[in-house]
């Protein structure tokens, strides 16, 4: 049985170091590995602190490995494990996107149906000319109150949702598609629209779609109880982290959910490094039976709108062009917890960070992580 690996974010920048281009690939993962060791067993326990910890997913060359580190509680001294669950955030985000996509594919509605053909409730001016592919990729214009500071102290009720949609009006210039403005609220009408396009709840979709037919056993999207705790079972809820601020307070209990939309499915969705790991090796590799969902997978990575030079936007993922390198990826934050997916399509190699803190600079996969793992594979 292989023991879980720490491994910190720089140390996987320092595997540059290694010249493992001319090594057999069995020996290059041994010389990796042995790298990662060395770095973490010298430096990282007196520069993380004595608070949270890190897991982080690899696939490259056609397998993923899971290192972990630090505490998933500290008070209770429990340890990170590949096993362990955290708040993705709006990592979730991308399993609303490949439900759009893998419904456009199969033609159960397109891309350029009005969100209104779906969601009668909305009537405004504005937000009824908004399409679903505008929704998923950023570009109907929407910013509501939830999707920036300061943020609300209240929360909405579905009957409130409809009423905000249906009063918002543009700034000067704003028409729907013309723009990238991210929005909370946009994926919230998104999630409504496949409820009610399907009929079903969203995280039966979700499960049914994606996550049943990957083999990811260990991702979850709870209901919120009483105090906005995540509805799931004990031995469950037992493996979910504790959440921290960036100067190592708690904040909440293992399982609170934060957000502004109070009724079904708005809640935060839970996984694990290993399942994670299996959606990181779907969307780079083509092992997914399904070639429609295989396709979804792909086609929600496809920039949409470029916003500049270096940066555009796909369904859900956003698209980062520097320096030659082409990446793909998702953050996520609150702040208690940091998600992160990165995807080097054209090398088929990516990366999951979670680290259960706010704050967690996730930039670093982007703009360090994600070069040197491609310079790495001799790329």
């Amino acid at each position: 049985m292989k023991l879980p690996i720490s491994l910190p974010l720089r140390v996987l920048v320092a595997l540059v170091s290694l010249t493992s281009a001319d090594l057999s690939p069995a020996r290059a993962d041994k010389a990796v590995n042995e790298q990662i060791k060395r770095i973490v067993n010298t430096e990282l326990a007196s520069k993380v602190g004595n608070h949270g910890g890190l897991a982080v997913a690899v696939h490259a060359a056609g397998h993923t490995q899971v290192f972990t580190y630090g505490f998933a509680d500290q008070a209770a001294q429990r340890r990170m494990t590949s096993d362990t669950l955290f708040n993705l955030a709006s990592v979730r985000k991308l399993f609303e996107a490949t439900l759009v996509s893998l419904g456009s594919i199969r033609g159960e509605f397109s891309l350029d149906d009005p969100a209104s053909k779906y969601v009668p409730e909305l009537t405004g001016d504005y937000v009824k000319r908004i399409t679903i592919g505008q929704l998923a990729t950023h570009t109907s214009g929407l910013l509501l109150p939830t999707d920036h500071p300061p943020w609300p102290t209240g929360s909405y009720s579905l009957p409130r949702f409809f009423e905000a949609l249906n009063n918002w009006t543009p700034g000067a210039g704003v028409e729907p598609g013309k723009q990238r403005v991210y929005t909370h609220a946009g994926y919230v009408l998104l999630q409504l629209v496949l409820e009610r396009r399907y009929g079903r709840p969203i995280g039966e979709l979700i499960s049914e779609r994606i996550l049943q037919p990957l083999g990811m056993t260990e991702t979850f999207l709870p209901e919120r109880g009483p105090d906005h705790q995540a509805k799931l079972a004990p031995d469950v809820l037992a493996r979910v982290v504790q959440g921290y601020d960036d100067d190592g307070s708690t904040i909440g209990r293992p399982g609170t959910q934060q957000g502004y939309y109070d009724f079904p499915g708005t809640g935060q969705m839970f996984s694990s490094p290993k399942d994670l790991g299996i959606f990181l090796a779907a969307s780079l590799d083509d092992i997914v039976d399904d070639p429609q969902l295989r396709e979804a997978l792909k086609m929600t990575q496809r920039q949409t709108f470029g916003v500049s030079n270096d940066f555009g936007q796909a369904i859900a993922w956003e698209n980062v062009h520097k320096n030659g390198i082409e990446v793909v990826d998702k953050p996520g934050g609150l702040n208690n917890a940091t998600a992160y997916i990165g995807l080097l399509p054209q090398q088929k190699m990516g990366i999951v960070i979670l680290a259960n803190r706010g704050e967690f600079p996730y930039e670093i996969g982007r703009y360090r992580v994600l070069p040197e793992l491609r310079r790495l594979r001799g790329q």
